[in-house]
């Protein structure tokens, strides 16, 4: 199909996408996007399968922690293990990165932390985010780039305990 005979771009890519994956997969890639919680329904629409073919893949999902439930009164919600996501970037970083690299990385991020602290004379984004006005873009956008350095720094440092503990146990 030419891109001129196409009606619409995104039908022609979902469609692209439900002839080149299966069910699950698209379950798996819809809750492996999801932060907080969604229906069945939902991820049904958003995946191009049934309601009970969506609910049956996030079931199975949840039973290999994948996913996770959480109810919403008659509703049970389905999202991405956050632990399972925490633990990933942690075996991630351990894998990609020596010791001595977490080392540097881990210092420079609290030296970071240390600026903003400074620079604002607050201790935490939080604190920051009660003083901000509105308008001051450049303050937002630090209180940002805050939380993620803070983010990254306590991943790091998990990553590093957690090849410590590992040599540990093997030596």
């Amino acid at each position: 199909m030419s891109p001129d005979t196409w009606d619409d771009i995104n039908e022609h890519v979902k469609a692209e996408w439900k002839a080149e994956t299966t069910a699950f997969e698209r379950v798996y890639e819809i809750i492996e996007q999801t932060h907080d919680g969604q229906p069945a329904a939902s991820i049904a629409e958003r995946a191009l399968v049934s309601e009970p073919t969506a609910r049956r893949h996030c079931k199975a999902l949840v039973n290999t922690g994948f996913a996770e439930t959480e109810p919403d009164g008659q509703t049970t919600l389905y999202k991405r293990n956050s632990d399972r996501v925490l633990m990933s970037r942690i075996r991630e970083l351990r894998e990609k990165t020596t010791r001595d690299e977490l080392l540097a990385g881990i210092k420079q991020m609290k030296t970071e932390i240390r600026q903003y602290e400074d620079q604002y004379d607050v201790v935490s984004p939080e604190e920051l985010a009660q003083k901000l006005d509105a308008e001051e873009s450049n303050g937002w956008d630090d209180l940002s780039t805050w939380k993620t350095t803070r983010q990254n720094l306590a991943v790091a440092q998990a990553a590093l305990a957690y090849s410590e503990a590992s040599h540990q146990l093997t030596a």
